[in-house]
């Protein structure tokens, strides 16, 4: 290798020099997980990038990290912020602080809303009214329809997209693809990941008759086992048909995941805090209706089955299903009251508190809370510590034991399933792209959120 030119430019020693008085922040004395180790070091930013790992240097603002552990940025890959349509649920403002106040940095939010995104106006309305409101940075799906089906491949190349996002059950008007036929289509239009809830629509309308009214502990008799477990066939099916990559959303029965392996090479998946926490043998009991959600909260030994599978490397992604409704709806007498629950920003402490009750490891938890999103997701500059990655951190005392009151959540529904849990693992502070938007609870002065780019939507940035 030759000798580095020297002839022009700043020595070596005043590059040092500049480099040591140019950092803007530096987060001091932290337990760090790095890709390939955890170590307590330093963590230097520049210009929103992190610049630097170790070493000592001068930084314009330093936050002391002592005795904190600094995850990389999480991303929860789905969300439904209620926004068009439902803004007395939850809106883009009040879903994204939650997930700042819970320690998340990004959001893949979801497409049924009122009216669907599901056009290419719809997607630059949202953007629009997430600029200035969001805390967290962001990126819409597109819903796939009965409409767009052979557009989806133009549809999610649109800057600000996750990809195309398919109802096969448990959805309403146009956003429902529950027929092979249009699943198909919808498989043979694009090249990215698609991401699919997978309940099978016409065993759901079968088995109606198996709601008990009054009895929420039915829901999972009405949307059993089958109804999952024939809905991701027949997906799976379509995809090694039209060599399609898809992604099982939110799953719940351990005979989808056993499925699912044996198909990795087309297919990946989300577990829920939810469904690794609750079962509903108490859940139901304890809960009602604040339980219900799709597909269901399922028995104990569905839960423990989860978990078996999360320790054979499984999943690959968790993801909150934040699906808030105004408390008043949830308190209806089943099946009248809706499905869905708050969970972004207690996504992040109930799945530390798993760790600290060693049923996963922290690493595991970074990759498929950070490194996961990324890889499955081709996201740009996130996911990891690394030079040159956004400086995107969720900061984390692994030791603090707590419980999460009511008037902690954000969530402009006003209720979670988990108020009043007591949990080891607290989100302490969260900063993206170089800026402290939450430290112990308290925001910073303004939204700062930006859409998040994709490897197949981004162009790189001309030099100026």
């Amino acid at each position: 290798m030759s000798a580095p030119h020297t002839s022009s430019g700043p020595t070596a020693g005043s590059v040092a020099a500049h480099a040591r008085g140019s950092y803007d922040l530096v987060l001091k004395g932290g337990t760090v997980v790095l890709p390939d180790a955890t170590v307590q070091t330093d963590v230097y930013v520049r210009d929103g990038l992190i610049a630097a790992i170790g070493g000592q240097a001068d930084a314009g603002r330093t936050v002391d990290c002592t005795g904190l552990t600094i995850l990389p940025g999480v991303i929860d890959t789905q969300v439904h912020f209620r926004e068009p349509g439902a803004e007395a649920n939850e809106d883009l403002e009040s879903g994204s602080r939650s997930a700042v106040l819970g320690g998340v940095t990004g959001v893949f939010e979801m497409p049924n809303t009122r009216p669907p995104t599901s056009t290419p106006e719809a997607v630059a309305y949202k953007l629009s009214r997430a600029k200035h409101r969001m805390w967290c940075d962001h990126a819409f799906y597109v819903g796939a329809t009965v409409d767009n089906a052979d557009e989806c491949g133009e549809l999610e190349k649109l800057p600000g997209t996750a990809g195309i996002k398919v109802f096969m059950g448990s959805s309403t008007g146009n956003l429902l693809i529950s027929e092979d036929d249009m699943l198909e289509r919808v498989l043979r239009s694009g090249m990215r990941r698609v991401a699919i809830h997978a309940e099978d629509e016409a065993r759901l309308k079968e088995r109606m008759d198996y709601r008990v009214e009054g009895d929420p502990s039915s829901h999972p008799i009405w949307r059993d086992d089958e109804t999952a477990l024939r809905a991701t066939t027949r997906a799976l099916h379509l995809a090694r048909k039209t060599g399609r990559r898809v992604h099982i959303l939110h799953i719940t029965t351990p005979a989808e995941l056993e499925l699912i392996a044996a198909n990795r090479d087309i297919a990946t998946c989300e577990l829920t805090p939810q469904h690794l926490t609750l079962a509903g043998e108490e859940a139901y009991p304890r809960l009602g209706t604040l339980a219900q959600m799709n597909p269901p909260i399922r028995s104990g030994a569905h839960r423990d089955g989860l978990w078996h599978w999360v320790s054979q490397g499984m999943p690959d992604i968790i993801g909150s299903d934040h699906a808030p409704h105004a408390l008043s709806a949830k308190e209806k007498p089943y099946p009248a009251s809706p499905s869905g629950m708050p969970g972004v920003q207690t996504l992040l402490p109930l799945m530390l508190d798993h760790v600290a009750n060693n049923r996963l490891t922290l690493r595991r938890l970074v990759d498929m809370t950070s490194a996961g999103p990324q890889r499955l997701f081709g996201l740009v500059r996130k996911g990891r510590i690394a030079v040159g990655y956004d400086a995107d951190f969720s900061i984390v005392d692994l030791k603090s034991r707590w419980t999460m009151e009511q008037n902690w959540m954000a969530s402009r529904c006003g209720w979670s399933p988990f108020a009043g849990q007591t949990v080891t693992g607290r989100p302490v502070g969260t900063i993206i792209r170089g800026n402290q938007v939450m430290w112990e609870g308290t925001l910073a002065d303004k939204a700062l959120g930006e859409p998040l780019r994709f490897d197949a939507t981004d162009r790189p940035q001309a030099a100026r």
